[in-house]
Parts: C-alpha cells; sequence; structure tokens
C-alpha cells in the first residue's frame, strides 16, 4: 500500500515537474481531466487526441480560459480553422489569462503592421506570443531598444517570433550584444552610413545572435585575424557569415581548415581564398566536407575545380548528382564546363538550367546565310 501511494505521488511530481515555469504558479494540477475545457475544445474542432498525446497535461489544469482565448483569437481576424490549428499545437495558450493575451496582442501591434500579420505569426510561433506576463516588462524595453536603433518593424517582429528569449530577457544583455558587433563592424572598417542596413541582414538571418556571448565573436575574429586574413576580408566575412560567425569557435575553425588544406592539397593563400569565396567551410565538421569532396570527385570533377568554385561544397552529395544528371541529359558535361552552373539555390539553378535548355532549342542566326524568299 505504501508503495503504490509513493509510486502514485512520484508521477504526480514528474507531471508537475513537465509543465512549463510560466504554468506553474497559476494552473492546478488534477489527476482528472478538465471536461469544461475538453467540451470547449471539442466545440472549436481541436484534434484532442492530439493534444493527449503529445501534452496531455494541458487538459488536467484549471482553471482554464478556452473560450476566452479562442474569442481574442477570432476578433484579431483568425478563422475557426486557425483557431483550432493553433490551440492543437499549443494548447497551453487556454491556460493564458484573457488580460495577459490582451497585453500580448498590444505589445505585438506596436511593430506588427496589422492583425492580419500578427494572426499569421501566431499560428506559427503560438509559444512566442503566448509567454508568461513575468516577460512582459522586458518585451516592452527591447522592443523601445530596437525601434531606438532605427531598426525595421519587421525585423523587431521576426526578431520577437523566431527568437523570444531574446526579448523575455533584461534589455541591456541585448545592448551589450549589439554595441560588440557595431563596435567589430566599424573596427573593421565599415561605413557608418550601412551600419543600420548592415545590422538589420545580419539579425533578420540569425536571430539568435543576440543570445551569443559576446566573448565568442571577438574570439572568433581574432583566431581568423591570425590566420591572415586582412582587415577588408574580415570585414566580408563578417558580412557574408552574418550572425552565424557567432555559432563558430577557433577550434572547430582549426580543425575544418587544416582538412581542407590537407584535402585540397592547397597553399594557405589558396586556402584563404577558397574561405573569402565559400565562408561555409569555416562551419562544416570534418566529416560533412569529407563527404562532399569524396561525391565531387567520384562524379567525374577534379580537384582543381573544386578550389575553382567551393561553392559546390554547400550542396549535399544527392543534390550536386540530381543537377549533374539533369544538365547531363542535355549534353552539358561538368567535367569540361564550369560548376557554377551547379550552385546556389533551387531556384537559381532552375534559372541557369532553363539558360541552357533556351540556348540548345534557340537556332543560331547566320548573318551571311541569304535569306529565303517567296518563289
Amino acid at each position: 500500500m505504501l508503495r503504490l501511494i509513493t509510486t502514485s505521488l512520484c508521477l504526480r511530481c514528474q507531471r508537475f515537474a513537465a509543465l512549463p515555469l510560466n504554468l506553474r504558479p497559476c494552473a492546478t494540477l488534477s489527476s482528472a481531466e478538465n471536461q469544461q475545457m475538453v467540451e470547449h475544445l471539442y466545440d472549436l474542432s481541436v484534434d484532442i487526441q492530439k493534444v493527449r498525446k503529445l501534452k496531455g497535461w494541458v487538459l488536467h489544469q484549471s482553471p482554464a480560459y478556452t473560450k476566452e482565448v479562442a474569442d481574442l483569437l477570432k476578433n484579431m481576424g483568425a478563422s475557426g480553422s486557425i483557431v483550432a490549428r493553433i490551440l492543437t499545437g499549443h494548447p497551453e495558450a487556454v491556460l493564458c489569462h484573457p488580460e495577459q493575451v490582451q497585453a500580448q496582442r498590444d505589445l505585438w501591434m506596436s511593430v506588427c503592421p496589422s492583425q492580419k500579420e500578427l494572426v499569421g505569426i501566431i499560428e506559427k510561433f503560438p509559444a512566442s506570443f503566448f509567454t508568461s506576463s513575468s516577460h512582459h516588462d522586458n518585451q516592452r524595453d527591447n522592443i523601445a531598444y530596437f525601434q531606438s536603433l532605427n531598426l525595421n518593424k519587421r525585423i523587431i517582429t521576426k526578431l520577437m517570433a523566431s527568437a523570444p528569449q531574446s526579448f523575455s530577457r533584461p534589455v541591456e544583455q541585448n545592448k551589450v550584444m549589439v554595441r560588440t558587433l557595431q563596435q567589430a563592424y566599424q573596427e573593421l572598417g565599415g561605413e557608418e552610413a550601412n551600419m543600420k542596413i548592415w545590422l538589420q541582414k545580419l539579425l533578420s538571418q540569425n536571430p539568435f545572435v543576440l543570445l551569443k556571448p559576446s566573448e565568442v565573436l571577438r574570439q572568433n575574429l581574432l583566431f581568423l585575424r591570425d590566420k591572415g586574413f586582412s582587415t577588408a576580408e574580415l570585414l566580408h566575412l563578417l558580412s557574408k557569415l552574418r550572425g552565424f560567425v557567432t555559432e563558430l569557435n577557433p577550434d572547430s575553425m582549426c580543425r575544418t581548415l587544416a582538412y581542407s588544406q590537407d584535402a585540397m592539397g592547397c597553399s594557405e593563400a589558396e586556402l584563404r581564398d577558397i574561405v573569402l569565396n565559400c565562408p561555409a567551410v569555416l562551419y562544416y565538421p570534418e566529416d560533412i566536407l569529407a563527404e562532399r569532396i569524396k561525391g565531387l570527385l567520384s562524379a567525374g570533377i577534379s580537384m582543381s575545380q573544386i578550389i575553382e568554385t567551393p561553392t559546390v561544397l554547400e550542396l549535399t552529395t544527392q543534390i550536386v548528382i540530381y543537377r549533374i544528371q539533369r544538365l547531363k541529359g542535355h549534353g552539358y558535361d561538368v567535367r569540361t564546363g564550369s560548376l557554377e552552373i551547379l550552385t546556389g539555390t533551387k531556384k537559381d539553378f532552375e534559372m541557369s538550367y532553363g539558360k541552357l535548355q533556351l540556348r540548345r532549342e534557340r537556332p543560331i542566326f547566320n548573318p551571311v546565310a541569304p535569306l529565303r524568299g517567296d518563289d
């Protein structure tokens, strides 16, 4: 009997420990499902079975504001199907007090162009919108700070949606990282007039850069400087790598560069040119580079071609083989031609492929050939 009671208590404790921190103080856990909540969710066409499977603990909480949260979403322009999708994927939204949801809506609307766009963000990033009320002041302060930098409102909205942690923490922490980025840009010769645009691009392409320690950026730049990159080249790399420069570390870059130089048999100067043309070489692990180089060589591509067009290493072996086969069908041999046609996004390749196909189908005009007239 004692063992049974102990087991039951342990299970209840484990379930409670799984609750998000922001919901523990205001929600009460029950051994039975909150039937009123379940009925309201059914009425809203929410997939209850999916909720039970993935986040069953939500159905045991009380109080719940299912109808109130759904009505707030509908008042913002969300259709019934959108509300159902939001609450199926993020059912804990119904545990947020309506006043808290209204406060979040007002906060987001200070940077979001329209309620329709906000609904789209909530559908895609519900956890970013339905956050703890304890973060509200930090969110407001961070919004004010990024607005003071004259950042585009859409960039701020994207940051809030993609990296909500950077808005829920004290604004001073973001100020430190932004100042570090700005100082690095200026120290490397970046122009003041272009800094706002540069910062916007960097933050939009990697919102998580704000969450990294500022020392990481400086350590990585110092490492690359020691590898012989000039100030202008470092600025080029910082812009090309965007925020991903903070995802690197000297140890991993050292291993990757050593492997690349050994595999390609190039000099240090040639290696720097390869990195400048394809910064991705810096953050691909050795095993991925090895697999891709092996795949290219197996397809008949020479190492000298890879060195000349290193951006081909950004593609997986499967993509490279697929593109080579399509080009081969139109008589293009990558073993003797340029690899540039292989590189880029799917859209880039399709455009290059389309031009190649058009050149083959278009007859060559001979200016000295006699014109054929009517007899």
